[in-house]
């Protein structure tokens, strides 16, 4: 499932992620689950048609990721592998990082990140200019709706909680018997 926040030039998107790293670090090895959520750079693009037509809109560029997962293994609701990304090298996210603050209350760190706009695209590194254009333009609107996204949020952790949700790619193992410490790539969810 998708959920798409579309303001002026920033937008959210939000969605459940099931996902096995080929290369993990130590004691990430493993199966995750849970909600992705990804703040990008949205592109209207000019119609393509008459002025009843569809606008073209790509959810461009990424600029900040959280990861709300957890191991497969373990049980529902522990956040074990809840990390973030707070900057991205193109379309490459930066290396996970792991903050106390993320592991102790999950969706409040993600709700205070995209609530300060300016704080959020800081630490992804972009230039100041642009920084506090974007803030001109989208900070008050996604405050805003901070507690709408979360809310969608919480749907979709409810959703996985059902097994609904995050669910393992159909016909993809993780191991092989020949090879059974060998994980082979699954991911499935939108982003």
């Amino acid at each position: 499932m998708l959920y798409v926040f579309g303001f002026e030039q920033i937008g959210v998107v939000v969605g459940d992620l099931y996902f096995v790293d080929p290369d993990p670090d130590k004691g990430q090895e493993g199966a995750e689950r849970g909600v992705r959520l990804e703040v990008r750079m949205l592109d209207r693009e000019p119609l393509k048609g008459s002025i009843y037509s569809a606008t073209p809109i790509n959810i461009a560029q990424p600029i900040w990721r959280a990861d709300l997962l957890e191991s497969i293994d373990g049980p529902i609701g522990t956040f074990d592998r809840t990390h973030h990304h707070p900057a991205f090298t193109g379309w490459e996210p930066g290396g996970r990082r792991f903050v106390p603050d993320l592991s102790a209350d999950p969706l409040g760190f993600v709700a205070r990140r995209l609530a300060d706009l300016r704080l959020l695209l800081t630490e992804a590194k972009l230039p100041a200019k642009e920084v506090e254009d974007l803030v001109e333009v989208d900070g008050e609107a996604l405050r805003a709706a901070v507690p709408e996204v979360m809310d969608a949020v919480r749907r979709l952790l409810t959703g996985i909680a059902a097994g609904e949700l995050a669910v393992a790619p159909p016909n993809s193992p993780v191991t092989t018997e020949e090879e059974p410490d060998v994980y082979i790539l699954a991911r499935s969810g939108w982003l």
